[in-house]
């Protein structure tokens, strides 16, 4: 049998179980257009504008992140020291600072057991942390764990206000990470922690900038 052939049958079966599996899915409406399907929907609007802190708690922890509120640094200090205990080692980004370093062994990317970030921002919308290449991209994929630190203030309600607030100082990328990395196969089946963490924990600061 030539190459060619074998590559068609391949192909037919694959579509064939996609058209099995869509039996099976009920029908989903149209989002309408771009500008109406970013707008936030009904109760979260009013719950983004006047607790944006809440709504991105909610949709991050929907998307089975996890979220820690702190009162200000001397609490963060004290939780991270708790927190940090069950790793080995660390890796941190280049704007972490060192009051908000865990006490740990510092490692590569590629072998920490810990990684640790500062996000420029977040969206309340998306249950979004806006990270920069500046901090360093391996820091923020390969450690299985990501901790990442976000102030209070710099949540905003939607995506597109907490990119607005980016284009004073624009990197060469920004990363939406919006929980625990997850990817699925043609047979469904959805894996979390393959192509970047498992774990995301999101640590609001929320005190003042000291």
């Amino acid at each position: 049998m030539s190459d060619e052939r074998v590559s068609k049958r391949a192909r037919a079966r694959i579509l064939d179980r996609v058209r099995e599996a869509n039996q099976e899915r009920e029908p989903v409406e149209h989002p309408g257009t771009l500008p109406d399907a970013l707008e936030p929907p009904g109760p979260f609007g009013d719950a983004g504008r006047s607790d944006p802190v809440g709504a991105f708690e909610d949709r991050l922890r929907a998307a089975g992140g996890e979220v820690v509120r702190l009162a200000d640094e001397a609490a963060a200090r004290k939780w991270l020291e708790e927190f940090a205990r069950e790793f080995e080692n660390v890796s941190v980004g280049v704007g972490v600072p060192d009051t908000l370093q865990p006490a740990l062994p510092k490692a590569p990317p590629s072998e920490a057991a810990l990684g640790v970030s500062v996000a420029v921002g977040a969206a309340a919308q998306t249950g979004s942390l806006v990270l920069s290449s500046k901090e360093g991209r391996r820091s923020q994929l390969l450690p299985p764990v990501h901790l990442i630190w976000v102030r209070a203030g710099d949540v905003h309600t939607t995506l597109g206000d907490a990119l607005q607030a980016c284009r004073q100082d624009l990197p060469a990328t920004l990363a939406l990470h919006s929980g625990p990395s997850k990817s699925a196969d043609i047979g469904q089946i959805l894996v979390t922690g393959v192509h970047g963490p498992g774990r995301i924990i999101a640590a609001v600061l929320l005190g003042p900038k000291p």
